[in-house]
Order: C-alpha cells, then sequence, then structure tokens
C-alpha cells in the first residue's frame, strides 16, 4: 500500500485497501488522551494550512527515560500542548531492569560537565559545552527528589533509590506524565514520517496486535527511541545519516576454559589494557583501572565494561577477537612484586605453597591456586623449593596476564549501543535537527553513549529535558487562538 493518506496523495486513493470513518470535531481540553492532529480527508486538509487556528500538537517517538522525561518538561512549561508518547513496547521498560532492577539513576561523582562529558566514548567532545550545564546530575537528583524519590549516592558514585526499587522511578514519571495530561499509547509504532508542503509532520502509526492504521499530524516530533531501528528509520526519511550501530557495554568471552572455576571471584582494583590486531595506536582509553569480575564464560565488572565501550567500534571491526591484559596488583612494581615473593620465601620456607602467599597482594586463595596451576607448580611443595625463576614467573604473570578474548557476552543490566544520528547533525542546544525545522532527537537514538555507572541515563534525562523545553517554548511563542481539533480519520488494513 502507499505510504501516506489521501490527503497527502489523493491520486492513489483508488488503490488503497481501506475503510475510513471520520470521527465528529470537537476541542480538545489539555489533558486529552487523543492525539493532537491526524490527517483526515482532502477537506481537512485545509485545517492544516490555516495553521493559527490549530492547537500546537507534539509527538513523542519512543517511551524510554528520554522520551518520558521530554514529554513531562513540554507539558509543564506548556500545559496547551497536545503531547502524545508513542510506544511499542512497555514505557520505561529499560529503565525497569537497569541496575539490576535497581535502577541507576544517574552518577553522583561527575558533577563538573567537562568530567561527567569524559565518561562518554561517543560524545566526550561535544558534552564539554552547555549540554550537562543545562541540567546535570544535581539537576536530575532534585527533580526526583522534589517530585517524591529518595535517592541515595553509592561509594562508586552510582545513585538509586533508597527503596533499590527501579518501580519508584517508574511510577514516577508515568504518574506525572498521565497527572500533566500526557496521552501514553504503548503497542503501537510509527513506521514512516514526511513533512507536508506546510511544514508538519504526518507519521503513519501501526498498532502491533491489529490490523489498525493511523495517520497522525503534528507540529513537533521529538524521536527518542534508544537504539531501536525504527528510530534511524523515521531519522533517515526526514534527512539524516545514520552512523551504523554496534554494542557497547558488554562482557568479554575468554578462550582459556579452565578460568570458569574462577567463576565468582572479584577483584577490588586491577588495571586492564585491551589489545588488538590492526590498532597500532596508543589509545589511553584501552586502558582502564577498576574492579574486575571473573564469570563462567570470562571477564565482567566495571573495568571490563568500560573497555568495550571505549573500544566498541574496533572490537567490532576485530570480530570480537583480541588480546586483555590484567595486570592484578597495578599498585605494586613488578620488581617490588618479586621482592616481597622472595623474602616470603625466605620466612615462610617450610609452609606449603598452596596454603600461605604473601598477603600484600591481596588475593584470594582460589585465584592463587589457579595461578600455580598456570604455572604448573605443585601446590603441595614448600616455598623452601620455590625457584627464584618461579617465583619470577609468578610475578610476570600477575602483572601481565594475557586472556584471549574469543567474542562478546550480554551486559543485562545495560544494554547499550554506539551509533545513530550523528551528534554533528543536531543542534545541542536546543535538540533540534539542523535538517528538518520542528524535529527533534534525545538519549541513545543520537551516537552517544556512556560507560557503565548511570551515565547513559543522565545522556536521556539531559536531553529530553533541553528538547522539552526548546519544544514548549516554541509552542508559546506560535501565534495561538482557539484550538480546533481537525477530524481524525483511523484507516483499517491488512498490515503485512
Amino acid at each position: 500500500m502507499p505510504p501516506w493518506p489521501p490527503c497527502l496523495q489523493p491520486t492513489l486513493a483508488t488503490a488503497r485497501r481501506a475503510t475510513a470513518f471520520s470521527r465528529s470535531r470537537s476541542h480538545l481540553s489539555s489533558s486529552s488522551s487523543s492525539p493532537a492532529f491526524v490527517c483526515a480527508t482532502p477537506g481537512d486538509h485545509a485545517h492544516e494550512q490555516q495553521g493559527d487556528n490549530e492547537e500546537q500538537s507534539l509527538v513523542v517517538v519512543g517511551g524510554g527515560a528520554a522520551g518520558v522525561y521530554a514529554s513531562i518538561r513540554a507539558k509543564t512549561l506548556a500545559p496547551r500542548l497536545n503531547v502524545v508518547v508513542i510506544e511499542k513496547g512497555r514505557f520505561l521498560s529499560k529503565v525497569k531492569v537497569s541496575g539490576g532492577g535497581r535502577c541507576n539513576v544517574t552518577n553522583g561523582h561527575h558533577l563538573e560537565p567537562v568530567g561527567l562529558a569524559r565518561n562518554y566514548p561517543r560524545g566526550n567532545k561535544e558534552l564539554r559545552g552547555s549540554f550537562f550545564a543545562a541540567h546535570g546530575p544535581q539537576d536530575t537528583m532534585r527533580w526526583f527528589t522534589d517530585h517524591g524519590v529518595e535517592l541515595k549516592t553509592e561509594d562508586d558514585g552510582r545513585v538509586f533509590p533508597v527503596t533499590d526499587n527501579s518501580a519508584s522511578v517508574v511510577d514516577c514519571l508515568l504518574n506525572e506524565a498521565r497527572r500533566l495530561g500526557v496521552s501514553l499509547q504503548a503497542g503501537k509504532a510509527v513506521s514512516s514520517a514526511s513533512v507536508t508542503q506546510h511544514g508538519k509532520f504526518v507519521l503513519k502509526v501501526e498498532k502491533r496486535t491489529a490490523d489498525l492504521v493511523d495517520y497522525i499530524t503534528a507540529n513537533y516530533v521529538l524521536v527518542a527511541t534508544g537504539s531501536s531501528q525504527q528510530g534511524y528509520s523515521i531519522a533517515a526519511q526526514l534527512g539524516h545519516s545514520i552512523i551504523s550501530p554496534v554494542p557497547s557495554l558488554f562482557t568479554f568471552k575468554v578462550a582459556d576454559k579452565r578460568l570458569a572455576d574462577l567463576a565468582g571471584v572479584t577483584f577490588p582494583v586491577v588495571k586492564a589494557k585491551l589489545k588488538l590486531d590492526g590498532v597500532q595506536k596508543n589509545v589511553p582509553e584501552l586502558t582502564q583501572i577498576g574492579p574486575m569480575l571473573v564469570t563462567h564464560w570470562g571477564l565482567s565488572g566495571p573495568v571490563v565494561l568500560r573497555l568495550s565501550a571505549w573500544g566498541a567500534r574496533e572490537l567490532h571491526q576485530c570480530n570480537y577477537q583480541g588480546k586483555v591484559m590484567v595486570d592484578f596488583i597495578p599498585n605494586i612494581h613488578i620488581e617490588d612484586v618479586k621482592g616481597i615473593l622472595f623474602r616470603y620465601k625466605d620466612q615462610h620456607a617450610k609452609h606449603k605453597v598452596n596454603n600461605t602467599f604473601p598477603m600484600e597482594f591481596g588475593l584470594v586463595k582460589r585465584f592463587w591456586r589457579f595461578l600455580l596451576e598456570q604455572e604448573s607448580l605443585n601446590g603441595d611443595m614448600h616455598w623452601a623449593s620455590m625457584s627464584n625463576n618461579h617465583l619470577s614467573a609468578i610475578a610476570v604473570r600477575l602483572k601481565q596476564w594475557m586472556f584471549e578474548v574469543v567474542g562478546k557476552g550480554q551486559f543485562k543490566d545495560e544494554f547499550v549501543t554506539a551509533g545513530g544520528v550523528p551528534i554533528s547533525e543536531i543542534s545541542l542546544g536546543t535538540m533540534e535537527s539542523k535538517k528538518q525545522p520542528n524535529l527533534f532527537f534525545a538519549g541513545e537514538v543520537l551516537n552517544v553513549d556512556g560507560v557503565t555507572g548511570g551515565f547513559n541515563f543522565q545522556n536521556a534525562w539531559t536531553g529530553g529535558y533541553i528538547a522539552g523545553t526548546s519544544i514548549a517554548t516554541l509552542a508559546l511563542t506560535s501565534n495561538l487562538q482557539e484550538p480546533v481539533l481537525p477530524t481524525r480519520k483511523i484507516i483499517e488494513e491488512n498490515v503485512d
């Protein structure tokens, strides 16, 4: 079928397999749950040309953090603005599962914009300016606190609701949106978008569970679809380029199956360096320091997740094959490690190497015994029998243990994508497209992604806030008269 209704392509009317009926005109209150404008017949199209008689309307595509936050901001500033949020799945589904179901709202240790921007592998340069100054972590925390969600900041900077339950955040956002009169429509997808000669957006909205299609027109459109293909398609249809999306924030699968014996072992501080074929230049961000976790399939934890984010493109190009060198005791120089081992040998000559080892290393016994096995050393031998060569080999392994990466795992708490609409194609001060007036973007649909720790949600809150503010400002400055709601048309058809 053709992509647009008769009012936009009247010559194709006879080819349409559809029935239609018109709803009677009525005035819309600010709390209406109906979309502001839906294109109907050529006669109704005249209303779209009148402009001044129309109630201003915003359609938000995507009901995640950025989209819902933006809708609240826009409706708060411009109560007469009709705001509709269309979500193909469930609202705030990512917010619900993030942080192990606790919702890592933001990060409380990086409050200054320049320092905060350093946590974004894509966007670190562009976000250093006014972006976070407009609405940073402190503003986000204040907003949730003012709306009844008490927050706490953990030792690593991650901010959670004191309930340790993401429902506190989800319910707060949805209840506030409904209170303001935002129309929340789930189970629908925007499959195509266009702009009329008068500058109105026309969106084709398909209901997932029924053969039902709406054609909605709007003054403003905000695309906040995360990493969904839906958003990339809409952006492309409206003139934007798309940087090919690839996964970010994932764990490393390691070739050595024996590592599974250490599953569950954590290291408070390691230094890990990612080595990839074809990446000859020294990239400082491909060396990270922080906690690491051993899993049944390989390596995880904040240090690995940060490496996966900063190396997302390179890892994709290498088909997720490479090496990661881990320094398990980064605060001790290798020569000092050797000295500690030599002295320990002298002081504990009669002890078995399996049972005792230098406490300065801060290692757990499971890992120490695993290390001995890797060096083919008998754990029942006494320290007196350890040669200096063996001790030197242990020191090198502790400082430069090389693991072969053979693939990526998934970080279930925070699946993030690198890629999307280039930042250069929008104005960060307003989140408005440079290609199409009154088109806005926010959140992960842009080529912006952060490391783990609440940074991706902060990008969503900030972008949503700026976009909502910009749209509301435009709506308020428009020449509004008594609103008239055009006839709405619903087209039922067999959607393939």
